[in-house]
């Protein structure tokens, strides 16, 4: 087993306060309670209000996770945001972030991978730590993603909400730290889950808004079949990486995108549900936020604790896979 080289010094999280429920949800699309929770496990999401913007849920994720670790915002020689659901094209989102924080010694850049953005944020920060380019990373993965998703369509609308997570990383002096990485994407497989219109191939006009290409589309089952292979995957390679077999891990901490995928992932890495961590039935699937969101709930109700071995593993739009086991 390695010797860590970088820890995670705190976490926060931002939910907005607004609660949709999947009873307020068959309101606007053919659906119910009990047919979206048989399929996805989901109960209740959070809804920003056109006053919550992207930067601003990021902003107050980090200054908790900034407050959790003792570092001001002058500290930070980094910033990272993860985000498919930016305020703006430009500039990036984490600039944005920068100066509502008035970190203003950091460099700050956007990392674009969905739902796995955090796992591949932290796989940055480390690498920025490792080789000294920085000393204070922020990492920060904040989604709007009710902004570019269709209230009509069943397949979409009853699984996405918002939030934003974020965690405060040093180069690691006491043992404790990442263990193990591991990202892959294939996009060859792109087209199952994107959002076609909105950039430089189909910039914003009167068609886009006609044939609504700017909300995100799914192939559902495709992705079904896509994630669990991919996360079972990522997994193994972290733990064998790691030195680690699955009865060393003390907690699983997994992309919250539907119950049924975390479940499969769990059975296949061998740990039982009582050993992973899921908060999919209160905030629908969040992308980049999601294992952010997770991880600071674990942290701050005591789930994750110091001495522990925490796994983290995403699946997302790209498609991209990560995983991650840390010495907590």
């Amino acid at each position: 087993m390695k010797r860590p080289i970088a820890e995670l010094l705190g976490t926060g999280s931002y939910a907005p306060a607004r609660v949709v429920s999947n009873a307020e949800l068959s309101k606007i699309v053919d659906t119910s309670d009990q047919w979206i929770w048989d399929r996805t496990g989901i109960r209740e999401r959070r809804v920003a209000q056109p006053n919550e913007s992207n930067a601003c849920m990021a902003k107050a994720a980090a200054e908790r996770a900034l407050e959790a670790s003792g570092v001001a915002p002058l500290d930070l020689d980094t910033i990272v945001v993860a985000t498919c659901t930016p305020d703006r094209l430009l500039p990036s989102q984490a600039c944005d972030v920068q100066a509502l924080l008035g970190a203003s010694n950091a460099a700050a850049f956007d990392v674009a991978a969905a739902c796995t953005g955090f796992i591949y944020g932290l796989n940055v920060a480390e690498g920025l730590l490792a080789s000294e380019q920085a000393r204070t990373v922020l990492v920060v993965a904040s989604e709007k993603l009710t902004s570019i998703m269709d209230w009509t369509d069943r397949t979409t609308a009853v699984l996405f909400g918002d939030g934003a997570g974020a965690a405060v990383m040093r180069r690691s002096t006491n043992g404790r730290g990442i263990l193990s990485t591991y990202m892959k994407s294939d996009g060859t497989l792109a087209d199952l889950l994107y959002r076609p219109g909105g950039g430089g191939a189909h910039p914003p006009d009167e068609q886009m808004l006609k044939d609504r290409s700017h909300y995100i589309r799914m192939a559902g089952r495709e992705v079904f079949k896509a994630a669990v292979l991919t996360m079972a995957e990522a997994c193994d390679t972290a733990l064998a990486r790691a030195g680690l077999a699955a009865a060393d891990i003390d907690l699983l901490i997994p992309h919250q995108a539907n119950i049924r995928i975390i479940e499969a992932t769990a059975k296949h890495a061998g740990l039982p549900m009582d050993k992973v961590f899921v908060n999919v039935d209160r905030y629908g699937n969040t992308s980049a936020a999601s294992v952010a969101i997770a991880l600071d709930e674990a942290v701050r109700t005591g789930r994750l604790t110091s001495g522990m071995k925490v796994m983290f593993v995403a699946f997302g739009a790209g498609f991209t896979w990560a995983s991650m086991v840390v010495q907590w």
